[in-house]
């Protein structure tokens, strides 16, 4: 592997980092992880029965490997509801409540704000571009 390629990895892998410390930054006075609010945020953006666990866990931006415990954390602070589904009750569905959705709406703002601060700098061609750089990236880890 040349040396471009390892430190364009290393520089992602780093801002990823960065900006994964600064999403808990600004998560942390709601109480949410990462994690906690990429399940909220998937959840809003389902049809209105819900997905079922496996269904949250690809769309997380970071794997979890006990989805059923964050599950239980969000339910517990009445965020999320969950039913079983009929014929087959092995498969429960979960939706988010309208706290859920209320307390997502107030994230927005802060979320929102942490994108303009990184993001709109670069402008929209450059985003744009890097936007397209990113899904090429993705399809080949995707295939691997």
């Amino acid at each position: 592997m040349g040396t471009a390629t390892s430190d364009v990895f290393l520089r992602i892998l780093r801002l990823a980092d960065g900006l994964n410390q600064r999403m808990g930054t600004a998560l942390a006075p709601y109480e949410l992880t990462l994690t906690q609010y990429s399940a909220l945020d998937a959840l809003r953006h389902a049809a209105p029965n819900g997905l079922a666990c496996g269904e949250i866990a690809e769309r997380l931006v970071a794997r979890d490997p006990d989805i059923t415990r964050l599950l239980d954390r969000l339910e517990l602070r009445g965020l999320v509801s969950r039913s079983r589904e009929r014929p087959d009750r092995r498969v429960v569905r979960t939706q988010i409540t309208v706290m859920g959705l209320q307390l997502i709406r107030a994230i927005d703002t802060a979320v929102g704000a942490l994108h303009e601060q990184h993001l709109a700098p670069i402008g929209k061609r450059n985003l744009a571009a890097l936007a397209s750089l990113l899904e090429a990236v993705e399809a080949v880890d995707t295939v691997a």
